[in-house]
């Protein structure tokens, strides 16, 4: 269901209330979507991507063609 701005001010604990139990509630203002409602755990999962999702979104850089110099490589000092 979408709310208009005014009915989602008056009637803001239904709001809620239908966020939590049906999902996100949209909200327009003269016809607009505006704004979202959502359960603070969807919302929180939206913000934070986990990390196969990270993952899974790389690039494959193993496609990459890389052109090597054929050199060897150079030695490097190590803090010890």
């Amino acid at each position: 269901m979408g709310w208009q701005l005014q009915d989602a001010k008056q009637r803001f604990s239904e709001l809620v209330r239908r966020a939590l139990d049906e999902g996100p509630q949209v909200v327009t203002r003269h016809g607009e979507e505006v704004v979202v409602v959502v359960p603070v755990e969807q919302y929180r999962r939206q913000q934070r991507p986990d990390f196969a999702e990270f993952l899974l979104a790389a690039p494959d850089f193993a496609q990459l063609e890389l052109d090597r110099s054929g050199r060897p490589p150079r030695d490097a000092e190590l803090p010890g």
